[in-house]
Protein backbone atom coordinates (compact mmCIF):
# COMPACT_ATOMS: atom_id res chain seq x y z
CA UNK A 1 0.00 0.00 0.00
CA UNK A 2 2.99 2.27 0.47
CA UNK A 3 3.78 4.86 3.15
CA UNK A 4 3.49 8.10 1.17
CA UNK A 5 1.02 10.73 2.40
CA UNK A 6 -0.19 13.29 -0.09
CA UNK A 7 -1.29 16.21 2.07
CA UNK A 8 -4.60 17.90 1.32
CA UNK A 9 -4.20 21.62 0.66
CA UNK A 10 -5.41 23.47 3.74
CA UNK A 11 -6.45 20.26 5.50
CA UNK A 12 -9.65 20.77 7.52
CA UNK A 13 -11.85 18.55 9.62
CA UNK A 14 -14.23 17.94 6.71
CA UNK A 15 -11.45 16.37 4.67
CA UNK A 16 -11.02 12.60 4.53
CA UNK A 17 -8.32 10.04 3.89
CA UNK A 18 -8.27 7.28 1.31
CA UNK A 19 -5.57 4.81 0.31
CA UNK A 20 -4.38 4.53 -3.29
CA UNK A 21 -2.54 1.42 -4.46
CA UNK A 22 1.01 2.29 -5.44
CA UNK A 23 0.80 5.74 -3.85
CA UNK A 24 -0.32 5.50 -0.25
CA UNK A 25 -2.56 7.69 1.88
CA UNK A 26 -4.26 10.63 0.18
CA UNK A 27 -6.09 13.46 1.93
CA UNK A 28 -9.01 14.83 -0.04
CA UNK A 29 -12.17 16.91 0.43
CA UNK A 30 -15.05 14.92 1.92
CA UNK A 31 -17.22 15.43 -1.19
CA UNK A 32 -14.45 14.35 -3.59
CA UNK A 33 -15.06 11.93 -6.43
CA UNK A 34 -12.75 9.10 -7.42
CA UNK A 35 -11.61 11.33 -10.28
CA UNK A 36 -10.60 14.00 -7.75
CA UNK A 37 -8.61 11.39 -5.81
CA UNK A 38 -6.93 10.26 -9.03
CA UNK A 39 -5.94 13.82 -9.90
CA UNK A 40 -4.54 14.37 -6.42
CA UNK A 41 -2.63 11.07 -6.49
CA UNK A 42 -1.24 11.12 -10.03
CA UNK A 43 -1.21 14.78 -11.04
CA UNK A 44 -0.93 15.39 -14.78
CA UNK A 45 -0.90 11.63 -15.41
CA UNK A 46 -4.38 11.10 -13.98
CA UNK A 47 -5.90 10.54 -17.43
CA UNK A 48 -3.92 7.32 -17.71
CA UNK A 49 -6.56 5.86 -15.38
CA UNK A 50 -10.02 5.06 -16.72
CA UNK A 51 -11.84 3.66 -13.67
CA UNK A 52 -11.27 2.37 -10.16
CA UNK A 53 -11.66 -0.80 -8.12
CA UNK A 54 -12.97 -0.39 -4.58
CA UNK A 55 -13.95 -3.33 -2.35
CA UNK A 56 -13.44 -5.74 -5.26
CA UNK A 57 -15.91 -3.84 -7.44
CA UNK A 58 -15.24 -1.64 -10.48
CA UNK A 59 -16.58 1.92 -10.36
CA UNK A 60 -16.69 4.88 -12.73
CA UNK A 61 -14.56 7.85 -11.70
CA UNK A 62 -17.51 10.22 -11.17
CA UNK A 63 -18.51 8.16 -8.14
CA UNK A 64 -18.04 9.76 -4.73
CA UNK A 65 -15.01 8.49 -2.82
CA UNK A 66 -15.53 6.81 0.56
CA UNK A 67 -13.42 7.59 3.60
CA UNK A 68 -10.68 5.07 4.43
CA UNK A 69 -11.37 3.09 1.27
CA UNK A 70 -8.58 1.29 -0.54
CA UNK A 71 -8.56 2.27 -4.22
CA UNK A 72 -6.86 0.65 -7.17
CA UNK A 73 -7.05 2.87 -10.25
CA UNK A 74 -7.38 1.05 -13.56
CA UNK A 75 -5.22 1.84 -16.56
CA UNK A 76 -4.92 0.17 -19.96
CA UNK A 77 -2.83 -2.62 -18.47
CA UNK A 78 -5.89 -3.91 -16.60
CA UNK A 79 -8.75 -5.75 -18.28
CA UNK A 80 -11.36 -3.39 -16.89
CA UNK A 81 -9.39 -0.29 -17.79
CA UNK A 82 -8.98 -1.60 -21.33
CA UNK A 83 -12.73 -2.24 -21.57
CA UNK A 84 -13.50 1.32 -20.45
CA UNK A 85 -11.07 2.73 -23.03
CA UNK A 86 -12.66 0.59 -25.75
CA UNK A 87 -16.19 1.74 -24.89
CA UNK A 88 -15.16 5.39 -24.61
CA UNK A 89 -13.36 5.50 -27.95
CA UNK A 90 -16.40 3.75 -29.43
CA UNK A 91 -18.58 6.56 -28.05
CA UNK A 92 -16.31 9.18 -29.64
CA UNK A 93 -16.46 7.32 -32.96
CA UNK A 94 -20.27 7.07 -32.80
CA UNK A 95 -20.59 10.79 -31.97
CA UNK A 96 -18.31 11.72 -34.87
CA UNK A 97 -20.37 9.59 -37.27
CA UNK A 98 -23.60 11.08 -35.91
CA UNK A 99 -22.39 14.61 -36.61
CA UNK A 100 -21.12 13.79 -40.10
CA UNK A 101 -23.84 11.34 -41.17
CA UNK A 102 -26.92 12.21 -39.05
CA UNK A 103 -29.30 10.02 -41.06
CA UNK A 104 -27.20 6.86 -40.85
CA UNK A 105 -26.83 4.31 -38.04
CA UNK A 106 -23.36 3.09 -37.18
CA UNK A 107 -22.89 -0.33 -35.58
CA UNK A 108 -19.98 -1.53 -33.45
CA UNK A 109 -19.43 -5.12 -34.54
CA UNK A 110 -16.51 -7.23 -33.27
CA UNK A 111 -12.78 -7.35 -32.65
CA UNK A 112 -10.61 -8.34 -35.58
CA UNK A 113 -7.16 -8.84 -34.13
CA UNK A 114 -6.30 -5.77 -32.07
CA UNK A 115 -8.90 -3.54 -33.76
CA UNK A 116 -12.63 -3.02 -33.39
CA UNK A 117 -14.62 -3.30 -36.62
CA UNK A 118 -17.53 -0.91 -37.22
CA UNK A 119 -19.79 -0.21 -40.16
CA UNK A 120 -23.00 1.53 -41.14
CA UNK A 121 -26.30 -0.27 -41.24
CA UNK A 122 -28.52 -0.61 -44.32
CA UNK A 123 -25.62 -1.34 -46.66
CA UNK A 124 -23.94 2.08 -46.57
CA UNK A 125 -20.20 1.80 -47.23
CA UNK A 126 -17.47 4.05 -45.91
CA UNK A 127 -15.06 5.54 -48.40
CA UNK A 128 -11.47 6.46 -47.63
CA UNK A 129 -12.33 10.16 -47.62
CA UNK A 130 -15.16 9.47 -45.13
CA UNK A 131 -12.69 7.86 -42.75
CA UNK A 132 -10.38 10.89 -42.92
CA UNK A 133 -13.33 13.12 -41.99
CA UNK A 134 -14.37 10.83 -39.12
CA UNK A 135 -10.80 10.76 -37.79
CA UNK A 136 -10.64 14.57 -37.82
CA UNK A 137 -14.01 14.88 -36.10
CA UNK A 138 -12.96 12.35 -33.44
CA UNK A 139 -9.79 14.31 -32.78
CA UNK A 140 -11.86 17.46 -32.37
CA UNK A 141 -14.22 15.76 -29.88
CA UNK A 142 -11.26 14.42 -27.88
CA UNK A 143 -9.40 17.75 -27.87
CA UNK A 144 -12.51 19.49 -26.48
CA UNK A 145 -12.37 17.10 -23.51
CA UNK A 146 -16.15 16.98 -23.27
CA UNK A 147 -17.63 15.76 -19.98
CA UNK A 148 -19.28 12.32 -20.11
CA UNK A 149 -22.04 12.40 -17.51
CA UNK A 150 -23.69 9.24 -16.23
CA UNK A 151 -27.34 9.58 -15.25
CA UNK A 152 -30.11 7.32 -14.00
CA UNK A 153 -33.49 7.97 -15.59
CA UNK A 154 -36.86 6.27 -15.50
CA UNK A 155 -37.81 3.62 -18.02
CA UNK A 156 -40.31 5.96 -19.68
CA UNK A 157 -37.81 8.82 -19.91
CA UNK A 158 -35.14 6.51 -21.36
CA UNK A 159 -37.50 5.35 -24.12
CA UNK A 160 -38.36 8.95 -24.95
CA UNK A 161 -34.69 9.98 -25.06
CA UNK A 162 -33.67 7.01 -27.23
CA UNK A 163 -36.55 7.70 -29.60
CA UNK A 164 -35.50 11.35 -29.94
CA UNK A 165 -31.86 10.32 -30.52
CA UNK A 166 -32.86 7.82 -33.21
CA UNK A 167 -31.70 4.80 -31.16
CA UNK A 168 -34.60 2.58 -32.20
CA UNK A 169 -32.58 -0.56 -31.42
CA UNK A 170 -32.33 0.59 -27.77
CA UNK A 171 -36.05 1.38 -27.63
CA UNK A 172 -36.74 -2.13 -28.91
CA UNK A 173 -34.33 -3.67 -26.39
CA UNK A 174 -35.61 -1.90 -23.28
CA UNK A 175 -39.21 -2.60 -24.23
CA UNK A 176 -38.38 -6.30 -23.89
CA UNK A 177 -36.70 -5.72 -20.51
CA UNK A 178 -39.08 -3.16 -18.91
CA UNK A 179 -36.68 -2.00 -16.23
CA UNK A 180 -37.78 0.64 -13.74
CA UNK A 181 -34.59 2.65 -14.28
CA UNK A 182 -31.99 2.92 -17.03
CA UNK A 183 -28.43 4.29 -16.90
CA UNK A 184 -27.57 6.66 -19.75
CA UNK A 185 -24.54 8.70 -20.73
CA UNK A 186 -24.88 12.32 -21.80
CA UNK A 187 -22.20 14.26 -23.71
CA UNK A 188 -23.61 17.70 -24.43
CA UNK A 189 -26.77 17.10 -26.45
CA UNK A 190 -25.85 13.54 -27.34
CA UNK A 191 -27.23 10.66 -25.24
CA UNK A 192 -26.44 6.93 -25.45
CA UNK A 193 -26.34 3.82 -23.28
CA UNK A 194 -23.46 1.39 -22.81
CA UNK A 195 -23.01 -1.97 -21.13
CA UNK A 196 -20.29 -0.97 -18.70
CA UNK A 197 -18.62 2.22 -17.56
CA UNK A 198 -17.07 5.03 -19.60
CA UNK A 199 -14.25 7.46 -18.81
CA UNK A 200 -15.19 10.83 -17.22
CA UNK A 201 -14.53 12.83 -20.41
CA UNK A 202 -13.60 12.41 -24.06
CA UNK A 203 -10.05 13.62 -23.37
CA UNK A 204 -9.21 10.31 -21.67
CA UNK A 205 -8.96 8.47 -25.00
CA UNK A 206 -6.35 10.56 -26.72
CA UNK A 207 -4.68 7.72 -28.60
CA UNK A 208 -6.48 6.10 -31.52
CA UNK A 209 -6.42 5.59 -35.26
CA UNK A 210 -8.79 4.45 -38.00
CA UNK A 211 -8.01 1.99 -40.79
CA UNK A 212 -10.03 1.67 -43.98
CA UNK A 213 -11.59 -1.79 -44.08
CA UNK A 214 -14.30 -2.00 -46.72
CA UNK A 215 -17.24 -1.73 -46.25
CA UNK A 216 -16.49 -0.35 -42.79
CA UNK A 217 -13.55 0.73 -40.64
CA UNK A 218 -11.22 -0.67 -37.99
CA UNK A 219 -10.91 1.43 -34.83
CA UNK A 220 -7.40 1.05 -33.41
CA UNK A 221 -6.20 2.01 -29.94
CA UNK A 222 -3.37 1.10 -27.54
CA UNK A 223 -3.18 -2.22 -25.76
CA UNK A 224 -1.99 -2.89 -22.25
CA UNK A 225 1.57 -3.60 -23.34
CA UNK A 226 1.93 -1.09 -26.19
CA UNK A 227 2.93 1.91 -24.02
CA UNK A 228 0.22 4.14 -25.57
CA UNK A 229 1.38 3.35 -29.10
CA UNK A 230 -1.10 2.05 -31.65
CA UNK A 231 -0.07 -1.52 -32.54
CA UNK A 232 0.17 -2.43 -36.20
CA UNK A 233 -3.08 -3.90 -37.49
CA UNK A 234 -2.71 -7.49 -38.63
CA UNK A 235 -5.43 -8.43 -41.06
CA UNK A 236 -7.33 -11.67 -40.39
CA UNK A 237 -9.13 -12.31 -43.65
CA UNK A 238 -10.57 -15.72 -42.79
CA UNK A 239 -11.87 -14.61 -39.42
CA UNK A 240 -13.43 -11.50 -40.96
CA UNK A 241 -15.17 -13.66 -43.55
CA UNK A 242 -16.70 -15.91 -40.88
CA UNK A 243 -17.98 -12.88 -38.95
CA UNK A 244 -19.38 -11.42 -42.18
CA UNK A 245 -21.26 -14.64 -42.95
CA UNK A 246 -22.63 -14.81 -39.40
CA UNK A 247 -23.79 -11.19 -39.47
CA UNK A 248 -25.45 -11.61 -42.85
CA UNK A 249 -27.31 -14.69 -41.60
CA UNK A 250 -28.41 -12.80 -38.45
CA UNK A 251 -29.72 -9.87 -40.50
CA UNK A 252 -31.77 -12.16 -42.75
CA UNK A 253 -33.47 -13.74 -39.72
CA UNK A 254 -33.73 -10.44 -37.80
CA UNK A 255 -31.44 -11.77 -35.08
CA UNK A 256 -28.72 -9.12 -35.02
CA UNK A 257 -29.67 -7.74 -31.59
CA UNK A 258 -30.76 -9.19 -28.24
CA UNK A 259 -34.12 -7.41 -28.59
CA UNK A 260 -34.94 -9.62 -31.59
CA UNK A 261 -34.13 -12.77 -29.63
CA UNK A 262 -36.16 -11.62 -26.61
CA UNK A 263 -39.15 -10.85 -28.83
CA UNK A 264 -39.04 -14.30 -30.37
CA UNK A 265 -38.96 -15.86 -26.90
CA UNK A 266 -41.94 -13.72 -25.82
CA UNK A 267 -43.86 -14.57 -29.00
CA UNK A 268 -43.30 -18.33 -28.74
CA UNK A 269 -41.13 -18.41 -31.89
CA UNK A 270 -37.91 -19.58 -30.23
CA UNK A 271 -38.30 -23.23 -31.24
CA UNK A 272 -37.94 -22.22 -34.89
CA UNK A 273 -34.84 -20.18 -34.03
CA UNK A 274 -33.30 -23.22 -32.32
CA UNK A 275 -34.10 -25.52 -35.24
CA UNK A 276 -32.68 -23.10 -37.82
CA UNK A 277 -29.52 -22.46 -35.77
CA UNK A 278 -28.86 -26.17 -35.32
CA UNK A 279 -29.63 -26.91 -38.98
CA UNK A 280 -27.06 -24.30 -40.00
CA UNK A 281 -24.43 -26.05 -37.85
CA UNK A 282 -25.34 -29.41 -39.37
CA UNK A 283 -25.09 -28.03 -42.88
CA UNK A 284 -21.68 -26.46 -42.21
CA UNK A 285 -20.26 -29.64 -40.67
CA UNK A 286 -21.56 -31.74 -43.56
CA UNK A 287 -19.93 -29.34 -46.01
CA UNK A 288 -16.57 -29.60 -44.19
CA UNK A 289 -16.79 -33.41 -44.30
CA UNK A 290 -17.48 -33.24 -48.05
CA UNK A 291 -14.44 -31.01 -48.58
CA UNK A 292 -12.22 -33.52 -46.76
CA UNK A 293 -13.57 -36.50 -48.68
CA UNK A 294 -13.10 -34.80 -52.04
CA UNK A 295 -9.32 -34.67 -51.52
CA UNK A 296 -7.65 -38.10 -51.49
CA UNK A 297 -4.41 -36.60 -50.16
CA UNK A 298 -5.94 -35.66 -46.80
CA UNK A 299 -4.94 -38.14 -44.10
CA UNK A 300 -4.70 -35.97 -40.98
CA UNK A 301 -7.50 -33.69 -39.77
CA UNK A 302 -6.35 -31.11 -37.22
CA UNK A 303 -8.96 -29.36 -35.06
CA UNK A 304 -8.02 -26.43 -32.83
CA UNK A 305 -9.73 -23.57 -31.09
CA UNK A 306 -9.88 -21.69 -27.80
CA UNK A 307 -11.36 -23.04 -24.58
CA UNK A 308 -15.09 -23.84 -24.52
CA UNK A 309 -15.55 -23.44 -28.25
CA UNK A 310 -17.15 -26.88 -28.54
CA UNK A 311 -14.23 -28.67 -30.22
CA UNK A 312 -15.10 -32.07 -28.76
CA UNK A 313 -18.70 -32.05 -29.97
CA UNK A 314 -17.62 -30.67 -33.32
CA UNK A 315 -15.04 -33.44 -33.74
CA UNK A 316 -17.66 -36.10 -32.90
CA UNK A 317 -20.19 -34.66 -35.33
CA UNK A 318 -17.57 -34.33 -38.05
CA UNK A 319 -16.66 -38.01 -37.56
CA UNK A 320 -20.32 -38.94 -38.12
CA UNK A 321 -20.45 -37.01 -41.40
CA UNK A 322 -17.16 -38.55 -42.53
CA UNK A 323 -18.69 -41.97 -41.91
CA UNK A 324 -21.69 -40.95 -44.00
CA UNK A 325 -19.19 -40.38 -46.80
CA UNK A 326 -17.60 -43.80 -46.32
CA UNK A 327 -14.65 -42.77 -44.17
CA UNK A 328 -13.81 -44.40 -40.85
CA UNK A 329 -11.84 -41.77 -38.91
CA UNK A 330 -9.55 -42.64 -36.01
CA UNK A 331 -9.23 -40.13 -33.16
CA UNK A 332 -5.85 -39.69 -31.50
CA UNK A 333 -5.64 -37.71 -28.26
CA UNK A 334 -2.76 -35.25 -28.02
CA UNK A 335 -2.97 -35.57 -24.22
CA UNK A 336 -1.52 -39.06 -24.52
CA UNK A 337 1.62 -37.59 -26.07
CA UNK A 338 2.52 -35.41 -23.09
CA UNK A 339 6.15 -35.67 -22.05
CA UNK A 340 6.77 -37.19 -18.63
CA UNK A 341 5.93 -34.75 -15.86
CA UNK A 342 9.52 -33.92 -14.91
CA UNK A 343 10.23 -32.93 -18.53
CA UNK A 344 7.28 -30.52 -18.73
CA UNK A 345 8.42 -26.93 -19.34
CA UNK A 346 7.86 -24.35 -16.59
CA UNK A 347 6.11 -21.00 -16.93
CA UNK A 348 7.24 -17.65 -15.50
CA UNK A 349 5.88 -18.63 -12.09
CA UNK A 350 7.90 -21.83 -12.00
CA UNK A 351 4.78 -23.97 -12.48
CA UNK A 352 4.31 -26.74 -15.03
CA UNK A 353 3.10 -25.23 -18.31
CA UNK A 354 0.88 -27.96 -19.73
CA UNK A 355 -0.40 -25.63 -22.46
CA UNK A 356 3.04 -25.14 -23.98
CA UNK A 357 3.60 -27.03 -27.22
CA UNK A 358 6.87 -28.23 -25.66
CA UNK A 359 4.75 -30.20 -23.15
CA UNK A 360 4.01 -32.57 -26.05
CA UNK A 361 6.54 -35.13 -27.24
CA UNK A 362 6.57 -33.76 -30.78
CA UNK A 363 9.13 -36.20 -32.08
CA UNK A 364 7.19 -39.25 -30.86
CA UNK A 365 3.90 -37.86 -32.21
CA UNK A 366 5.37 -37.18 -35.65
CA UNK A 367 7.11 -40.54 -35.80
CA UNK A 368 3.84 -42.34 -35.05
CA UNK A 369 1.92 -40.25 -37.59
CA UNK A 370 4.51 -41.01 -40.28
CA UNK A 371 4.36 -44.74 -39.55
CA UNK A 372 0.58 -44.69 -39.77
CA UNK A 373 0.62 -42.79 -43.06
CA UNK A 374 3.12 -45.31 -44.44
CA UNK A 375 0.76 -48.17 -43.59
CA UNK A 376 2.49 -49.46 -40.47
CA UNK A 377 0.72 -50.56 -37.33
CA UNK A 378 1.30 -48.33 -34.30
CA UNK A 379 0.59 -48.91 -30.62
CA UNK A 380 -0.84 -45.66 -29.27
CA UNK A 381 0.57 -44.39 -25.97
CA UNK A 382 -1.54 -43.57 -22.92
CA UNK A 383 -0.62 -40.83 -20.48
CA UNK A 384 -1.16 -41.62 -16.82
CA UNK A 385 -2.13 -38.30 -15.22
CA UNK A 386 -1.73 -39.75 -11.73
CA UNK A 387 1.87 -40.89 -12.14
CA UNK A 388 2.74 -38.22 -14.72
CA UNK A 389 4.21 -40.85 -17.02
CA UNK A 390 3.44 -42.02 -20.55
CA UNK A 391 2.63 -45.74 -20.69
CA UNK A 392 1.89 -48.45 -23.24
CA UNK A 393 -1.84 -48.73 -23.91
CA UNK A 394 -2.03 -52.02 -25.79
CA UNK A 395 -4.20 -50.23 -28.38
CA UNK A 396 -2.82 -50.85 -31.87
CA UNK A 397 -4.08 -49.06 -34.97
CA UNK A 398 -3.41 -49.09 -38.68
CA UNK A 399 -4.85 -46.58 -41.15
CA UNK A 400 -5.32 -46.14 -44.87
CA UNK A 401 -6.98 -43.51 -47.08
CA UNK A 402 -10.39 -44.58 -45.76
CA UNK A 403 -9.27 -44.08 -42.15
CA UNK A 404 -8.21 -40.43 -41.68
CA UNK A 405 -6.68 -39.43 -38.37
CA UNK A 406 -8.43 -36.77 -36.27
CA UNK A 407 -6.20 -34.78 -33.91
CA UNK A 408 -8.04 -32.30 -31.66
CA UNK A 409 -6.23 -29.92 -29.31
CA UNK A 410 -5.13 -26.34 -28.74
CA UNK A 411 -1.97 -26.70 -30.86
CA UNK A 412 -3.66 -28.22 -33.90
CA UNK A 413 -2.89 -25.26 -36.18
CA UNK A 414 0.68 -24.73 -35.01
CA UNK A 415 2.99 -25.96 -37.82
CA UNK A 416 5.43 -27.27 -35.18
CA UNK A 417 2.91 -29.89 -34.06
CA UNK A 418 3.03 -31.94 -37.26
CA UNK A 419 6.22 -30.69 -38.84
CA UNK A 420 7.05 -34.11 -40.41
CA UNK A 421 3.72 -34.30 -42.24
CA UNK A 422 3.42 -32.62 -45.67
CA UNK A 423 0.82 -29.84 -45.82
CA UNK A 424 -1.01 -31.60 -48.64
CA UNK A 425 -1.87 -34.42 -46.24
CA UNK A 426 -3.34 -32.11 -43.58
CA UNK A 427 -6.71 -30.40 -43.25
CA UNK A 428 -6.80 -27.75 -40.53
CA UNK A 429 -10.02 -26.59 -38.88
CA UNK A 430 -10.38 -23.66 -36.48
CA UNK A 431 -13.40 -23.79 -34.16
CA UNK A 432 -14.57 -20.82 -32.10
CA UNK A 433 -17.78 -19.27 -30.78
CA UNK A 434 -17.94 -16.12 -32.89
CA UNK A 435 -21.26 -14.73 -31.78
CA UNK A 436 -23.30 -12.87 -34.39
CA UNK A 437 -25.55 -11.29 -31.77
CA UNK A 438 -25.04 -7.78 -30.33
CA UNK A 439 -26.80 -6.21 -27.34
CA UNK A 440 -27.66 -3.28 -29.60
CA UNK A 441 -25.97 -1.28 -32.37
CA UNK A 442 -23.42 0.25 -30.00
CA UNK A 443 -22.80 -2.64 -27.58
CA UNK A 444 -21.15 -5.76 -28.88
CA UNK A 445 -21.10 -9.17 -27.21
CA UNK A 446 -17.62 -10.44 -26.45
CA UNK A 447 -16.85 -13.89 -27.85
CA UNK A 448 -14.56 -14.38 -24.83
CA UNK A 449 -17.46 -13.69 -22.45
CA UNK A 450 -19.63 -16.21 -24.28
CA UNK A 451 -16.93 -18.86 -23.89
CA UNK A 452 -16.38 -17.97 -20.23
CA UNK A 453 -20.09 -18.40 -19.45
CA UNK A 454 -20.06 -21.72 -21.30
CA UNK A 455 -17.08 -22.84 -19.24
CA UNK A 456 -18.53 -21.72 -15.88
CA UNK A 457 -21.61 -23.84 -16.57
CA UNK A 458 -19.71 -26.88 -17.91
CA UNK A 459 -17.01 -26.87 -15.22
CA UNK A 460 -19.63 -26.86 -12.50
CA UNK A 461 -21.82 -29.48 -14.13
CA UNK A 462 -19.21 -31.96 -15.39
CA UNK A 463 -15.77 -31.21 -13.96
CA UNK A 464 -16.41 -30.56 -10.29
CA UNK A 465 -15.07 -26.99 -10.44
CA UNK A 466 -16.99 -24.24 -8.71
CA UNK A 467 -17.26 -20.74 -10.19
CA UNK A 468 -14.29 -19.53 -8.12
CA UNK A 469 -12.01 -22.18 -9.60
CA UNK A 470 -13.13 -21.41 -13.15
CA UNK A 471 -12.64 -17.65 -12.73
CA UNK A 472 -9.26 -18.28 -11.11
CA UNK A 473 -8.08 -20.36 -14.07
CA UNK A 474 -9.63 -18.19 -16.79
CA UNK A 475 -6.99 -15.48 -17.01
CA UNK A 476 -4.25 -18.09 -17.52
CA UNK A 477 -6.42 -19.81 -20.12
CA UNK A 478 -6.85 -16.57 -22.07
CA UNK A 479 -3.15 -15.76 -21.84
CA UNK A 480 -2.34 -19.25 -23.15
CA UNK A 481 -4.74 -18.78 -26.05
CA UNK A 482 -2.96 -15.57 -26.99
CA UNK A 483 0.29 -17.52 -27.25
CA UNK A 484 -0.77 -20.94 -28.51
CA UNK A 485 -3.97 -20.51 -30.55
CA UNK A 486 -4.84 -17.06 -31.89
CA UNK A 487 -1.50 -16.48 -33.69
CA UNK A 488 -2.20 -19.57 -35.83
CA UNK A 489 -5.93 -19.22 -36.53
CA UNK A 490 -5.35 -17.89 -40.06
CA UNK A 491 -3.46 -21.12 -40.81
CA UNK A 492 -6.80 -22.95 -40.89
CA UNK A 493 -8.17 -24.35 -44.14
CA UNK A 494 -11.65 -23.60 -42.82
CA UNK A 495 -13.21 -21.96 -39.77
CA UNK A 496 -16.30 -23.26 -38.02
CA UNK A 497 -18.39 -20.86 -35.96
CA UNK A 498 -19.76 -22.83 -33.00
CA UNK A 499 -21.85 -19.96 -31.59
CA UNK A 500 -25.59 -20.48 -31.37
CA UNK A 501 -27.67 -17.30 -31.50
CA UNK A 502 -29.98 -18.50 -28.73
CA UNK A 503 -27.44 -20.04 -26.34
CA UNK A 504 -27.06 -17.24 -23.79
CA UNK A 505 -30.80 -17.35 -23.11
CA UNK A 506 -30.33 -21.02 -22.19
CA UNK A 507 -27.03 -20.65 -20.30
CA UNK A 508 -28.43 -17.75 -18.26
CA UNK A 509 -30.43 -19.89 -15.81
CA UNK A 510 -27.41 -22.13 -15.15
CA UNK A 511 -24.83 -19.35 -14.84
CA UNK A 512 -26.68 -16.80 -12.69
CA UNK A 513 -26.99 -18.95 -9.51
CA UNK A 514 -23.27 -19.78 -9.77
CA UNK A 515 -22.19 -16.16 -10.28
CA UNK A 516 -24.39 -15.00 -7.40
CA UNK A 517 -22.27 -17.10 -5.04
CA UNK A 518 -19.37 -14.67 -5.55
CA UNK A 519 -19.58 -11.95 -2.88
CA UNK A 520 -17.60 -8.77 -2.35
CA UNK A 521 -14.96 -10.60 -0.31
CA UNK A 522 -13.75 -12.28 -3.51
CA UNK A 523 -11.30 -10.78 -5.95
CA UNK A 524 -13.63 -12.09 -8.66
CA UNK A 525 -16.60 -10.06 -7.42
CA UNK A 526 -16.32 -7.37 -10.10
CA UNK A 527 -16.17 -10.02 -12.82
CA UNK A 528 -19.23 -11.81 -11.46
CA UNK A 529 -21.16 -8.51 -11.26
CA UNK A 530 -20.19 -7.65 -14.84
CA UNK A 531 -21.37 -11.02 -16.16
CA UNK A 532 -24.59 -10.91 -14.13
CA UNK A 533 -25.46 -7.50 -15.55
CA UNK A 534 -24.75 -8.81 -19.03
CA UNK A 535 -26.96 -11.87 -18.64
CA UNK A 536 -29.88 -9.72 -17.47
CA UNK A 537 -30.29 -8.48 -21.05
CA UNK A 538 -31.52 -11.95 -22.06
CA UNK A 539 -34.95 -13.43 -21.58
CA UNK A 540 -34.54 -17.05 -20.41
CA UNK A 541 -35.40 -20.12 -22.47
CA UNK A 542 -36.87 -22.56 -19.97
CA UNK A 543 -37.98 -25.38 -22.28
CA UNK A 544 -34.90 -27.14 -23.71
CA UNK A 545 -36.67 -29.96 -25.51
CA UNK A 546 -36.06 -28.40 -28.94
CA UNK A 547 -32.26 -28.49 -28.40
CA UNK A 548 -31.01 -31.67 -30.11
CA UNK A 549 -28.91 -34.23 -28.27
CA UNK A 550 -25.91 -33.59 -30.54
CA UNK A 551 -26.03 -29.79 -30.18
CA UNK A 552 -22.75 -28.14 -29.25
CA UNK A 553 -24.69 -26.53 -26.40
CA UNK A 554 -25.25 -30.00 -24.87
CA UNK A 555 -21.49 -30.18 -24.26
CA UNK A 556 -22.03 -27.47 -21.65
CA UNK A 557 -25.53 -27.99 -20.24
CA UNK A 558 -25.91 -31.77 -20.68
CA UNK A 559 -29.32 -33.38 -20.89
CA UNK A 560 -31.01 -35.87 -23.26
Amino acid sequence: MGNNIIKGVGFMSNNMRVYVEGVGEVEIASEATLEDVCQKAFGNKHKDYLGARVKNRVHHLKRKAEENSYIKFLDLKTEDGYRIYTRTISLVFIMACKELFPRDTVTIEQFLGNGLYAEFAAGKTLGYSDIIRIREKMRDIIDKDLAINRETVSYEEALSIFEDQGHRDKVRLFKTLKREQVQIYRVGDYVDSFHGYLAPSTGYVEYFDLKYYHPGVIILFPTGDSNKRIPEFKEQKKLAKVFREANKWAEILDLSFVSSLNEKIHNGEIEDVIKISEALHEKKIAKIADMICEDDDINVILIAGPSSSGKTTFANRLAVHLKVNGKMPIAISLDDYFVDREKTPLNDKGEYDFESIEAIDLEKLNEDLLKLLEGEEVELPRFNFITGKRERSGVKVRVDKEHPIILEGIHGLNPKLTTYIPDKNKFKIYVSALTQLNIDAHNRISTTDTRLIRRIVRDNKFRGNDVFKTLQMWRGVVEGEGINIFPYQEEADIMFNSALVYELSVLKKYAIPLLEKVDNNSTYYSESIRLLKFLKYFEPIEDERAIPANSILREFIGGI
